[in-house]
């Protein structure tokens, strides 16, 4: 169902980040795309056999005990029947690592149905401070929360996931 994305295609996972996510939450083309040579990063993608575009994409950093979704968006075409929750089960099964992800503070009713999805896919939301740093050229740092897969994690685990974050991610010492 899902496969890893063709560098080729990576144009059409761009356009669909850029309509789903705000701009200080992704990189400018060039820099996201060269992410695809870090061995570390992998983005799968379910396809739309009928018309060669993509329905949805996730993109994951893959670390040795975790795997933290970057991003994961669903063509607003193919919304709302159940494909996120498709992408994400399978996600689990490929990876058999535990999953973590960042998501807004829940301060507007699109947040908070956000990490419901997740809540509804086994994601416990972690009541940590968090900060992601500036990502984009010129961007801010946005304040979100982490979500773990399966379970909350403890502070020192926190701490952990957030050190590997800003390290290798967000390049932050």
């Amino acid at each position: 169902m899902i496969r890893k994305l063709l560098k080729t295609e990576f144009h059409k996972i761009y356009k669909l980040m850029e309509i789903s996510f705000p701009k200080d939450e992704y990189r400018n083309y060039d820099k996201q795309l060269s992410l695809m040579d870090n061995p570390a990063y992998r983005i799968y993608v379910m396809p739309d056999m009928e018309t060669d575009d993509i329905k949805a994409f996730i993109a994951v950093w893959e670390f040795e005990t975790i795997v933290y979704i970057e991003h994961f968006a669903v063509n607003p075409d193919h919304r709302n029947n159940g494909l996120g929750s498709k992408i994400l089960c399978e996600i689990i099964k490929i990876v058999n690592k535990t999953i973590c992800l960042e998501v807004e503070l829940p301060e507007n009713e699109l947040a908070v149905r956000r990490i419901g999805f997740y809540e509804r896919n086994d994601f416990c939301l972690n009541n940590y401070p968090y900060m992601q740093p500036a990502i984009s050229d010129g961007g801010k740092p946005v304040p979100l929360m982490i979500m773990t897969h399966g379970k909350h994690v403890d502070h020192y685990n926190f701490h952990k996931i957030k050190t590997l974050l800003y390290t290798h991610v967000y390049k932050q010492v």
